[in-house]
């Protein structure tokens, strides 16, 4: 079953939420409160052309944000799944681990703080990871979390491959950061389909740049998806960045 894809925050509208949750107004749990800051961002010009967010979304990120303790994604033992999956690999009973294992565990103390995103192996696309929930380790040495991705059930929970397929979350692009894409680069990209909307990884072949208006940025991408090397001209908001 093909996943549902719920849209990401942009930096400016996590800025705009964080903003409220540190001026500690009560109403931004209420219904109203929520729905008419939802049809806020979703009437804000980098929006347009994109897939709405939803009220739900917005609940659940004040949510997470207030009370930490009742999400996994902001619970050190989540991520410490992901960190023993990491060390479980490197112990003398599974097969010997490369040299780039070995670099990512020295970052294990940084792990604890960072959102992650994972591929699915249904369909190759990339989904914030809403909780690390186990881990493994293959005969063949190699480690795998069993993860949770944002927004859907315990149904849809994949085993994935630590080194391939899980890494930290891709960034939304503004209008402001275009420039920070060049030739060559990796990014993640918005694919909205009739029957799917997914993100999948793709490589930029050519870009346009273009005088920026009211709008935005006008600038074009030309960029070839990884999985099936398909090419598309694509506008800057559908862009991620890695980190």
């Amino acid at each position: 079953m093909v996943k549902g894809l719920q849209n990401r925050f942009s930096n400016y509208e996590i800025r705009q939420m964080e903003k409220l949750l540190q001026e500690g107004k009560d109403e931004v749990l209420g219904e109203n409160f929520l729905h008419k800051l939802t049809e806020e961002f979703n009437h804000a010009s980098n929006r347009s052309g994109t897939r709405a967010i939803k009220m739900k979304q917005v609940q659940r990120w004040f949510h997470r944000r207030k009370n930490p303790a009742s999400e996994a994604t902001s619970s050190p033992s989540s991520s410490e799944e992901l960190v023993n999956a990491m060390d479980a690999s490197l112990s003398d009973d599974t097969p010997e681990c490369s040299s780039e294992m070995l670099k990512d565990t020295e970052k294990i103390p940084e792990l604890l703080e960072l959102e992650f995103e994972a591929r699915s192996s249904k369909e190759g696309a990339w989904y914030d990871v809403a909780t690390f929930l186990a881990h493994r380790v293959l005969y063949s040495g190699e480690p795998e979390v069993r993860v949770r991705f944002q927004g859907f059930g315990a149904e849809e929970d994949e085993w994935v491959n630590v080194k391939k397929a899980v890494r930290e979350r891709s960034i939304p692009l503004e209008s402001s950061e275009c420039k920070r894409v060049e030739v060559g680069d990796l990014v993640l990209c918005y694919r909205e389909r009739s029957d799917h909307a997914m993100y999948y990884d793709a490589h930029v072949l050519e870009i346009q740049r273009k005088q920026h208006d009211i709008r935005g940025c006008r600038c074009l991408f030309l960029i070839k998806y990884d999985h099936d090397q398909i090419e598309e001209k694509v506008e800057l908001k559908r862009l991620c960045r890695r980190p």
